[in-house]
């Protein structure tokens, strides 16, 4: 009798599930992560109904926490060495840059103040605040 040998295939991994499984994990990670601009800090801004003004390439970010914390570009400073770090940069190049403030809405009127006196002092050429966008109410 002629028995007909049969041809041994070699084993073959199917990818697919494995691609699928890949693409719904980066799906998910995707949609979970929020993206936020501000530290580790918590501040709640207050809201306002003005329109928002498109900010220079060159800003100095100051956040001022609920409980009086300064925060210089996302590192914790003391209002004197906030000033020493405005007055290093020199008038000719703060005049080209925006001092935006985030302050929290519950912060001291007192500590806005101070920063806003910091930024006229270093002479930066605009000082933006910080605010949330008001939503409409029904």
């Amino acid at each position: 009798m002629g028995f007909r040998r049969r041809i041994q295939e070699s084993p073959k991994v199917d990818l697919t599930p494995m691609i699928d499984v890949v693409f719904l994990l980066l799906i998910f990670f995707m949609i979970s992560t929020t993206f936020i601009e501000r530290p580790g800090l918590s501040i709640d801004l207050p809201t306002s109904s003005a329109e928002q003004i498109k900010l220079g390439k060159k800003e100095v970010q100051v956040y001022l926490s609920e409980n009086g914390d300064i925060y210089l570009q996302r590192e914790e400073v003391s209002l004197d060495e906030l000033l020493r770090h405005l007055e290093s940069f020199g008038s000719a190049s703060t005049k080209k840059m925006t001092f935006l403030l985030m302050a929290d809405k519950a912060a001291r009127h007192g500590q806005v103040v101070q920063l806003m006196d910091a930024a006229k002092m270093a002479g930066f050429g605009s000082l933006a605040i910080a605010t949330d966008k008001k939503q409409d109410e029904l």
